[in-house]
């Protein structure tokens, strides 16, 4: 996957400000619930951005702030150095969004998807299709430029989403989790673009439920819940702040990983993760602390253990101790409701 041709510009000057993003006590309720209380944000130029958090946190509904979809109740923001409230055309000429669920219309075919997006972008037609089937190429869908959307798979929309953000390659690209629910092997081509954007210059700013994905992509995160940023720094800073490490174990029956898990919880006095591996499971270990006591009662249980390791903790052990739950929640994100009807 080459992108490097298709990297350009509209030739809107560039804002000289070194920060893709400065944020200071954002706010935005709606009704009863405060979706964002207070967001503290300052984002270099460069790079890539992660912001996690429990669905419902505010990730979201920040993302929306910050690209001028939805006006603050209170708070400063500044994007690419233009104010949100009194720049708000400049800025959405900078920048990309990318959300949760594909822009397209499924009626129409890829690259009748990407013309319809040039033209409206100020593209003539032949510039239009010259840069959709440039992309297409690029993304690794040209043969599929002729086929109905509706006919493609997740992996294939996510990707030509992405390309429609590109019509234009913008300074500032915000993806709003990206990858959900499209296969492995789809989200590494995904991760290969991000990657690719970035080096062309594009700052990222990436909202993501699978902590894997900012641990392998993300410089600085940021955690978000409640509203608020309760943690910031790069993945190894957050890591450090939990524990000196965690305990992995995989026991040889997934049948005793309950029991194990129980066993664990008693040896560690802590809260043990279990793992998307059926026999695996985590545990934090304070500073100082040994693994040789959690390993003897399993042992004294009768759980055999199949392979350990002891090592730094985990994003998924640093996210459930700064929020007290698991990176995948049932929740409804951000008041979505709200969301939608303020936005109308």
């Amino acid at each position: 996957m080459t992108l490097d041709p298709i990297l350009l510009r509209r030739g809107i000057p560039v804002s000289p400000s070194p920060y893709a993003v400065e944020a200071h006590g954002l706010v935005k309720t709606f009704g009863d619930n405060t979706a964002v209380d207070g967001v503290d944000l300052s984002i270099p130029r460069g790079g890539i951005y992660g912001v996690l958090g429990p669905n419902g946190a505010g990730k979201t509904t920040t993302i929306r702030m910050l690209a001028t979809l939805l006006r603050p109740d209170a708070g400063e923001a500044r994007v690419l150095g233009y104010d949100v409230y009194t720049e708000p055309k400049t800025i959405r000429e900078n920048i990309a969004l990318t959300g949760q669920f594909a822009s397209l219309d499924e009626d129409l075919t890829g690259i009748e998807n990407l013309i319809l997006l040039g033209r409206l972008l100020g593209f003539s037609k032949q510039q239009a299709r010259k840069r959709g089937r440039d992309l297409l190429e690029a993304f690794g869908l040209a043969e599929a430029a002729d086929r109905q959307v509706k006919k493609y798979s997740g992996g294939m929309r996510r990707r030509l989403d992405i390309a429609g953000s590109l019509v234009v390659t913008p300074e500032l690209m915000f993806l709003d989790e990206p990858t959900t629910g499209i296969d492995p092997r789809s989200r590494n081509q995904v991760w290969d673009i991000i990657r690719t954007l970035v080096a062309g210059g594009t700052t990222i700013l990436l909202t993501t439920q699978y902590l894997e994905e900012a641990d392998q992509l993300a410089d600085r995160i940021a955690v978000i819940d409640h509203g608020r940023v309760i943690a910031e720094g790069t993945p190894g800073q957050l890591k450090s702040q939990v524990g000196a490490g965690a305990l992995k174990v995989r026991v040889a029956d997934p049948v005793q990983r309950e029991e194990a898990a129980a066993v664990l919880e008693r040896a560690v006095g802590g809260v043990v993760v279990r793992e998307k591996d059926s026999a695996a499971l985590s545990a934090r270990l304070g500073e100082g602390a040994s693994a040789s006591p959690s390993l003897a009662a399993l042992e004294e249980a009768g759980i055999l253990v199949e392979t350990f390791s002891f090592g730094q903790p985990s994003l998924d052990e640093v996210f459930l101790a700064l929020t007290g739950k698991p990176a995948e929640s049932e929740e409804n994100d951000d008041a979505e409701p709200e969301i939608a009807e303020a936005a109308r």
